[in-house]
């Protein structure tokens, strides 16, 4: 594609010279730069991409979009801002490609990668092509690629779905987080189904306040359009016993759908009955009723549940083929797995790294477990401090045995992490500290006795830890595995 044709869409911008270059590809990191790449200059928290435009120019960038003038040999093009050119200009380039598909996004603080598994498993049983985008892992098909972010930047995410659109995926499921709404890397990314899972305390660190964090999620149902086009589904999703989802149903044109358990909606669950092993409930929908059994436990997990069952309802799969699909669900990685080598006490890891996601798991705990409960827990560096005594005071109120230790410490102290935690604890006999990790879980796995449960809280299917700017391996599943083994001997 010629310059001046990928720069048709732009409105405001002024260009250096009339050379009018074929542009082979787009980025915005200077080390992926090849010869035809078009180079755009990103400022970003720490990094700025205009002091990378010489270099991008030297690995072979034929033409450089940036906010103010730069001395280069190749044509500059000065916008207002890079970054709205950029979700712009990436649409343009791979044709617009969530025209051609269907496209769900889950938001919410907890639930998001659950519940976008589930979906995509009930449409893959019914035998559509999908794709996935989140927290663990992007799949195109069945290639998987890792992720840096929950939720890719916009050129990132455009070219995943024009690979989708090539690889003749029909469906792609994502999770969308507050950053990327507030950011804007779903720009051009037309949305048909958008679900909302809940809204609990995370991210003040960047959002500062609650009604900032609830806004930047908003966006996600504000932004499904303003029309009721034919043969062009708009719907939101939204959970019913949530507080939150009154708001997004003013802030929406798009047709709504709502699941709950408390409050009358389209769907619910109703006489919801716990095992060690799974959950039975009666679903309720507009249309017939259906008893289910899954392999998942907990009231969260019936959510979730409930939010991926009416968004395939909403996509058009019969209720019969879903629960279909929803018992043969054993779970998702990281999210309330267990640990089984045929030890006599529960190991299970969790990423719940919120007080709500942490206070759900650890009723649901309490319900179940025969002995005693210990959870692991930490809060992660350079992230929401706020949570951290929160979270403490949750553990030492309803675990038998807290243990607070590091979880990604990052550019901070774990020490001065741990101490911002022991605030929200006001008996020093309510919980211990080991900063190891390795050190807290081999503690509370060793001290278990017959019938306890071990809950490793935080980082769930994370196979690092982050410590300064070091990524060490370190994955609470096997560390778990190697302390039981250990122990048995």
């Amino acid at each position: 594609m010629k310059l001046d044709q990928l720069l048709k869409p732009l409105l405001n911008y002024i260009k250096s010279d009339d050379r009018n270059p074929d542009i082979i590809s787009v980025e915005m990191d200077s080390r992926l730069v090849k010869e035809g790449s078009l180079f755009i200059c990103i400022q970003g928290f720490t990094v700025d991409g205009h002091d990378y435009a010489n270099q991008a120019v030297a690995n072979g960038a034929v033409a450089v979009i940036a906010q103010h003038q730069l001395e280069l040999s190749v044509p500059v093009i000065i916008v207002p801002d890079s970054k709205r050119a950029m979700d712009i200009v990436a649409n343009y380039f791979y044709n617009h490609p969530t025209d051609k598909l269907t496209l769900i996004g889950v938001t919410g603080t907890n639930g998001k990668t659950t519940t976008t598994h589930i979906i995509e498993k009930i449409l893959r049983d019914n035998g559509e092509q999908t794709g996935l985008i989140g927290t663990m892992y992007t799949k195109v098909g069945q290639t998987v690629y890792e992720t840096k972010n929950t939720t890719p930047e916009s050129l990132t995410l455009q070219r995943y779905f024009q690979q989708m659109v090539e690889e003749n995926v029909t469906v792609a499921v994502m999770e969308v987080s507050s950053h990327a709404l507030h950011l804007g890397r779903v720009r051009g990314s037309d949305f048909n189904i958008a679900v909302f899972t809940n809204l609990t305390p995370d991210h003040l660190d960047y959002h500062e306040t609650m009604e900032a964090y609830k806004h930047a999620k908003g966006l996600l149902f504000a932004q499904l359009g303003n029309t009721y086009k034919h043969n062009d589904l708009k719907v939101a999703i939204l959970n019913q016993d949530d507080n939150a989802s009154a708001d997004y149903d003013k802030m929406t044109t798009a047709q709504v759908f709502t699941y709950g358990i408390k409050n009358k909606s389209d769907i619910m669950a109703s006489n919801i009955k716990m095992t060690a092993s799974g959950t039975e409930f009666i679903l309720q929908t507009p249309l017939e009723s259906k008893q289910v059994t899954i392999n998942l436990i907990g009231t969260f997990s019936v959510y979730n549940v409930l939010a991926a069952t009416a968004a395939c309802l909403c996509y058009g799969i019969p209720l019969q083929k879903i629960v279909e699909s929803l018992e043969q669900i054993d779970g998702v990685a990281g999210r309330f797995e267990t640990v089984d080598e045929n030890q006599k006490f529960t190991v299970i890891v969790d990423y719940a790294h919120t007080p709500d996601s942490l206070e759900n798991v650890l009723l649901t705990i309490k319900e179940l477990a025969k002995g005693d409960v210990y959870c692991i827990v930490g809060c992660g560096g350079d992230r929401d401090k706020t949570k951290r005594p929160v979270m403490a005071k949750i553990a030492a109120d309803h675990a038998t045995h807290a243990i607070f230790t590091s979880d990604n410490p990052r550019s901070e102290d774990a020490i001065k992490i741990l101490e911002d935690m022991e605030q929200g604890v006001t008996s020093k006999d309510s919980y211990d500290i080991i900063p190891d990790r390795e050190a807290a879980i081999r503690k509370a796995i060793w001290s278990a006795k017959d019938n306890d449960v071990v809950l490793i809280a935080g980082k769930g299917h994370e196979t690092y830890q982050i410590i300064g700017n070091t990524t060490y391996d370190f994955d609470d599943r096997e560390v778990a595995r190697r302390a039981i083994k250990e122990r048995e001997k």
